[in-house]
């Protein structure tokens, strides 16, 4: 199987040397996403919606793949301010209700100080055994 790169279409993936996403032998490594709508390259101030702009831009990545959120296996949450976590950790659940990925929790410090949180996810391709 070859491996496949998959973009957002961002300039800065082109800038940075990285992609959206990877998929080889089967899995779906996602980039490490933040809450920047691509189509306009802007990011909401508000948690909350960062979050959940996240998940549309992990969907979107998936779905070129092949794969969706219910295939997710490993999440890692990188966020701002560990007073954040109570705040997402429900709209983590919603998301990953089915999936129940093996996760990881950090407090980071982000490059661009707009952004509060950033998620990165490997998933299983759902046609494989």
């Amino acid at each position: 199987m070859s491996k496949k790169l998959i973009s957002s279409g961002s300039d800065f993936e082109k800038l940075a040397g990285y992609s959206r996403a990877v998929v080889e032998h089967g899995l779906v490594h996602v980039s490490g996403t933040t809450g920047f709508n691509y189509d306009a390259m802007t990011i909401d101030a508000d948690l909350i919606d960062q979050t959940h702009q996240i998940f549309k831009n992990i969907e979107a990545a998936l779905k070129q793949a092949g794969a969706g959120l219910d295939d997710v296996v490993r999440v890692h949450y990188l966020i701002t301010d560990a007073s954040y976590f109570e705040q997402v950790a429900p709209i983590f659940g919603q998301y990953f209700v089915n999936a129940r990925p093996a996760a990881t929790a950090m407090v980071v410090g982000l490059i661009d100080p707009r952004m509060k949180i950033e998620i990165e996810v490997t998933a299983r391709l759902p046609n494989l055994n």
